[in-house]
């Protein structure tokens, strides 16, 4: 018993270690958590997300982000994340799909109409068209067809008829 307590807690502590400062960096916000990257200011958003935060659901398609599988939210509207450097993220608020639902685990309700049209395909692109289908939403709560058909998503498996659906159930309150 004696050992254990040798191995405790010094007297008089070293009081010369000072903490050093946060290091410099680019602060943001993503899913509701506070983040600072502090390496190259211009890496891409969707390899921070991917390689650095694990959240893989924001998806690769190109290198100009076109088709839409790497949408994320930034200040509320979908932008690219592979066209995105960090260097201009400073500040600002990112919502991946992984942060779509409510903190109790709620699905969002596009989630959900995703579900219950059965508009998930291989799964590739369903990220995409979520962060596309929720910032049109914001934008227009009862979208047309022709709205639905301004979003840059593409999808390889056909589903495009079952998102459409889905857009509609959402905004209809979850009705179909």
């Amino acid at each position: 018993m004696t050992q254990l307590q040798d191995q405790g807690l010094l007297a008089n502590p070293d009081t010369s270690v000072t903490p050093e400062k946060v290091r410099d960096g680019i602060g943001l916000r993503i899913n509701g958590e506070d983040f600072r990257h502090t390496g190259d200011p211009e890496l891409p958003l969707l390899w921070y997300l991917r390689d650095v935060l694990r959240l893989t659901g924001t998806k690769y398609a190109d290198a100009r982000g076109t088709g839409g599988a790497d949408l994320v939210l930034v200040d509320g509207k979908a932008i690219s994340a592979i066209t995105l450097p960090m260097a201009r993220l400073a500040g600002k608020s990112v919502v991946t799909v992984e942060g779509l639902a409510g903190p109790d685990g709620q699905l969002h309700p596009l989630q959900q109409a995703f579900i219950d049209e059965d508009a998930i395909g291989c799964g590739y692109c369903t990220p995409g068209w979520l962060i596309a289908g929720v910032d049109l939403l914001h934008r227009k709560p009862h979208p047309t067809d022709a709205d639905i058909d301004t979003l840059p998503n593409l999808c390889r498996c056909g589903c495009q008829t079952r998102v459409r659906k889905a857009i509609q159930r959402a905004a209809k309150g979850g009705q179909a």
